[in-house]
């Protein structure tokens, strides 16, 4: 209820902003024309680059509300395209990766529990705006079962110098399963700032977040979703491992961008000052009243023994800060040359210390204060441009990391991007610091860093798409199911960090090409992987498809866009990870391969002025191809559902 009252409110200025509005239209994106009197004759026309989009990085882009195909892939809770991901059956829970060169690398250490955050927002997923005209966009979309998810989002200037934006992404989704409902929120608030000589440049924003799922282990009787029995229609009939578990993450973060140039006027040569400051904190718990599960008549210990009997509550704090102050030298003729000092200060913490018999202390806090120096050198040609950065750390702890990167634009359809990072990683802290109720998840360890070499390839050209990656992990960490025989026979799941002493070789080739003809098209994208390794540690599908054909045009004298047509998604068999929610975190296992499913999704869209209406029937084979469809081997992935969902914006 509240996240409806919230998007009613934030609908509000949109409602009234949006009076007496006329479209306008430019290219394949809207521009915008207000119908306010004016003393003039002619109607002012704000365009289409006044309405700019900005990263932390100062990329630019502009606010589109064209309908393509792209738009299509990008209507999920996730708000982007998730190719290389899958999706557990409910929205708001999280997703296994199919796709390994998408994980991206950062040196310093993170807080961990990966699993719980693939829609919490990081530092640089946040946009700043500048915008001719307040604009607000309204999203909306229909759950699995009782729910809704909405993100609703108004920007404006108060002058030509001063941006605030304003959102909240709230999703509530019940689930076909027991025990499986998402509840979160995502809400922002950004501002950005620069004074009229163009001297002074800020941006901030603040955020707070909390992910909240109900967490039931999968279903305990795999044999019966797979055997298609009727009586199991009803999803709420499969026995799971949890009835009253929960895991919950919560984040709030004040963050600040800003920049100075010295000398008065901007010439050839330009020196500037920066400094960046992050803090955050966020809270992991997991939550779990009833601690034997039930399976058949059979109590079962799923995560081994545990200090209590019943109401098991694992809290996890960390908090960190974050400051970066730098100078920027820029010529116009050779580039911009950067320098920067790094301060890193984070702490993993509990409320205990544990002390073992076998004498094993595990501690309540896991510190780091870590300085860096790194330098930056970054050019802009008319056909080539370019940058190098290397990092590494200046205080005992080793840490370095080395990034280049080229792009060559030999003409308007041709172009070619290259990348090399090697890069020195400090583990994340949950790998060496976690504290549980259950015995066997207490741990604390030194592990060594990870080294990591990657090569990145993209050539975008007429005729396809290529994304060739090639990287050499050593000292690779990951989650481990160490439970022996006898546990497995009984189910229990013991996982612990572990860490990897060969080296694994991976290699990815991505192909997308889209083929029209007439109103009709055919988008396809095609992943190819694989690994060497002497032991099955990181496991990924050798094949991921996407193929989309739809049909597209204009009716009713231009006022509508219609765009309708049938997905495949398809991966090839192989080990998937499965998930740990008393962790939050996904571990290897070799027992069971998943994948070798069709997905077929059919969906019309259409669009009325900047109105965007989409209609899906997801996974709509799913009665006919068998109950072989997973997300990890002990959860289903979505059955067969249909989804109505809208993207309305408005311009004053």
């Amino acid at each position: 209820m509240r996240i409806l009252l919230l998007f009613c409110f934030l609908s509000l200025p949109a409602l009234f902003y949006s009076q007496g509005r006329k479209l306008g239209k430019m290219g394949n994106v809207d521009a915008y024309k207000s119908t306010e009197p004016i003393k003039s004759k002619k109607e002012k026309i704000a365009s289409i680059d006044l309405y700019k989009v900005i990263t932390i990085d100062n990329d630019t882009t502009y606010i589109d509300t064209s309908l393509t195909i792209q738009k299509e892939y990008s209507h999920n809770y996730l708000r982007k395209d998730i190719f290389g991901l899958l999706p557990f059956a409910n929205d708001g829970q999280t997703y296994n990766t199919l796709q390994y060169s998408l994980r991206e690398y950062n040196p310093l250490p993170e807080f961990g529990f990966k699993a719980k955050h693939f829609n919490f927002l990081e530092a640089q997923d946040l946009r700043y705006y500048s915008v001719a005209t307040p604009v607000t966009e309204l999203y909306f979309k229909t759950t699995i079962n009782r729910g809704q998810s909405v993100d609703a989002f108004i920007t404006l200037n108060t002058s030509e110098n001063l941006n605030f934006s304003i959102a909240y992404k709230g999703l509530r989704s019940e689930g076909e399963y027991l025990n499986q409902l998402s509840s979160t929120g995502n809400f922002r608030f950004t501002t950005s700032y620069n004074t009229k000589n163009k001297r002074y440049f800020a941006k901030a924003h603040y955020t707070f977040q909390d992910i909240l799922n109900e967490e039931n282990g999968g279903i305990t009787t795999i044999e019966d979703f797979e055997s298609e029995n009727t009586s199991f229609n009803n999803r709420q009939r499969f026995e799971v491992y949890f009835t009253d578990a929960k895991s919950f993450l919560k984040g709030k973060r004040v963050f600040l961008d800003h920049n100075f140039r010295i000398n008065p006027e901007k010439g050839n040569t330009n020196l500037y000052v920066s400094h960046q400051v992050n803090y955050e904190n966020r809270f992991f718990e997991y939550n779990q009243r009833t601690v034997p599960s039930t399976v058949g008549s059979s109590a079962v210990e799923r995560f081994g023994d545990s200090f209590i009997n019943s109401n098991i509550n694992d809290q996890t704090r960390y908090n960190k800060l974050y400051n970066k102050v730098g100078v920027t030298l820029e010529n116009s003729l050779l580039g911009k040359f950067y320098f920067f000092i790094d301060d890193f200060r984070s702490n993993s913490y509990y409320n205990r210390i544990l002390i073992f018999n076998n004498q094993t202390n595990i501690p309540n806090s896991l510190s780091q204060d870590i300085n860096t120096i790194s330098g930056k050198y970054a050019f802009y040609q008319k056909k080539i441009s370019g940058d190098f950065s290397y990092q590494r750390s200046i205080t005992p702890q080793s840490l370095s990391n080395l990034d280049a990167n080229f792009i060559f634009n030999f003409n308007e359809d041709f172009q070619l991007s290259l990348q090399y990072q090697n890069l020195n990683k400090l583990p994340n802290n949950n790998y060496n610091l976690y504290q549980s109720s259950y015995i066997q998840y207490n741990w604390s360890n030194d592990f060594k860093n990870e080294k990591i070499n990657r090569i990145n390839a993209n050539v975008v050209s007429p005729w396809v798409e290529i994304d060739f990656q090639y990287t050499i992990l050593n000292d690779y960490l990951y989650f481990a199911n160490i439970a022996n025989n006898q546990q497995k026979s009984v189910r229990t799941q013991i996982v612990t960090p572990a860490q990897y002493n060969g080296t694994i070789n991976y290699a990815s080739l991505k192909l997308s090409k889209e083929i029209s003809f007439g109103n009709f098209a055919l988008d396809n994208t095609v992943l190819f992987q694989k690994t060497t390794q002497d032991e099955l540690v990181l496991n990924v599908p050798e094949v991921v498809t996407r193929n989309t054909i739809y049909y597209s045009n204009y009716f009713f004298k231009n006022a509508l866009f219609l765009q309708t047509g049938v997905s495949l998604n398809y991966f090839s068999n192989y080990f998937a990870n499965e998930y740990n929610p008393l962790i939050g975190e996904f571990f290897v296992q070799n027992e069971k391969q998943i994948g070798n499913h069709p997905n077929l999704d059919f969906f019309i869209n259409a669009k009325i002025q900047r109105t965007r209406i989409y209609l899906k029937a997801e996974h709509f084979n799913s009665s006919l191809t068998g109950n072989n469809f997973y997300a990890s081997p002990n959860n289903p992935s979505r059955d067969f559902t249909i989804r109505f969902g809208l993207i309305w914006n408005f311009f004053n």
